[in-house]
Parts: C-alpha cells; structure tokens; sequence
C-alpha cells in the first residue's frame, strides 16, 4: 500500500480568528514549532523534474522525507503525494551523508507551525514568511467535514505547496533570491489576495 498524503490548504490573512474557530470546534493543541526546510536536488535536477521532493526538517525532531506523485491520476479535490518519511538524529551528519551521496543543498525554506488534531485529522496553522495559511491533513470526508466545520470556503482550496506558491510570488515580484526565508521577505511586501487566482484550484481550471 502507498504511503499517501492527502491535504489541502486555505490563505488564512486573520490567523488568530481560525485558531479560535479550530479550538472551538474542539480541536487539541499539541504543538508550536519553528521549521528549518533543506530541499536537496542532484547535479541533473530530475527530483523536480519528476516532481518529487527530498528534503531534510529541523523542528522539534529531525526528519528525512521523499515526497513523489501517486500512482494514479491526477486529483483535482486534494493535494495526493506518495510520502515516504524518517526520524533521523542528526541534522548534520543527515546533511553530510546526502551530500557525500550526490545531492546538493537547491533551496531553504522556513515556517512558524502550530499543529492541532480533531479526530484523526490534523490542521496546520502555518505562517509562512509571505503569508498566513491552514493546512488540513487527514482522510479525504473528514478533510471535507473539517473545512466545513472550521468555515472554510471548499472552492477556496489551494493545492500547490509552499515552494510552487513561492515561484509564482517570485516571478510576480521579480525576486531575486531562492530562498523562502524571513530574513529574505523582510523589507518584501506581499499581498497574497492579489494571487489568489493563480493558487486556487477553482480558480486556475477557469
């Protein structure tokens, strides 16, 4: 059985109005934590070109993950990647060992995460260094049921990852920088409301 991922995700401007809302839904808290994002490629860059993903986190824990597309088609309902992930204990030794193997450091990323559950289903709130989302991780019904509960617009969902939102707001902005990084955003001014027509699903099928 593929180890599959399944989530979707909402531009959230008021991150302190849906985090009432989770907590009053009954949702649990059970995290906060800062991200350190290493996406590494080969000298060939075929990870992107296969539109798969290797990338080593820091937060509370180090992790090693591969992230690829799924066997079957295409969803247009929920983000679907094959996701195969490891606890590892040192961050730089992961990091050496990947590079001794052929990869190389392609880009950083960071995030400021607060994780809640509900049931089996886990919401994100996540401050990404040009913006505000909530992420919603789980079986497909409940992702739907929780959405719903929490007041998310289902025609509002975005599908892209962080990285693909990131390349669309740099060409826009005609940045010069790779790095998804608040040292780098922070004399940026980033209006997301003005791209939300290119991230939204619904909206990039018209």
């Amino acid at each position: 059985m593929e180890n599959l991922e399944t989530e979707v995700k909402f531009f959230m401007p008021d991150i302190n109005q849906i985090r009432n809302r989770i907590v009053q839904i009954g949702a649990v808290f059970r995290q906060r934590s800062f991200e350190k994002n290493i996406r590494f490629e080969d000298s060939q860059n075929r990870l992107i070109k296969k539109q798969s993903l290797l990338r080593l986190r820091k937060d509370n824990k180090i992790t090693l993950t591969f992230k690829s597309p799924p066997s079957h088609k295409e969803d247009r309902q929920f983000k679907v990647l094959k996701e195969l992930e490891v606890q590892v204990s040192n961050f730089k030794i992961m990091n050496s060992i990947l590079e001794s193997i052929g990869f190389h450091k392609e880009q950083i990323y960071e995030k400021w995460r607060e994780i809640f559950l509900l049931n089996n289903t886990e919401i994100c709130l996540d401050n990404m260094p040009y913006g505000n989302f909530v992420e919603i991780e789980g079986h497909r019904d409940e992702i739907r049921k929780t959405a719903r509960l929490i007041g998310l617009n289902w025609q509002e969902r975005i599908l892209l990852n962080y990285l693909s939102i990131f390349d669309i707001i740099r060409e826009k902005l005609n940045l010069s920088f790779n790095d998804v990084t608040f040292d780098n955003f922070k004399n940026v001014q980033v209006n997301i409301l003005d791209y939300l027509h290119l991230l939204q699903v619904e909206k990039q099928s018209k």
